[in-house]
């Protein structure tokens, strides 16, 4: 007996459907708490300074009253 046509597309599809749920191991992330493993943030370095936290104070300043 041969298999029917939409037997045959219903199996493709099936197959399509379910390779687009694979996940590979080396794709998952693993972190560690307290560690960020991102680049080196170049605003990082300016934080120090006097100017900085002054800005910082005014900008926030108007969003105390909340």
């Amino acid at each position: 007996m041969r298999p029917l046509p939409h037997k045959l597309l219903a199996l493709g599809l099936l197959v399509v459907a379910l390779t687009g749920c694979y996940e590979s191991v080396s794709d998952v992330t693993i972190y560690e708490p307290g560690v960020y493993k991102g680049s080196d943030d170049p605003l990082l370095n300016q934080t120090g300074s006097a100017e900085s936290a002054e800005a910082l104070r005014q900008r926030f300043s108007g969003q105390r009253d909340r």
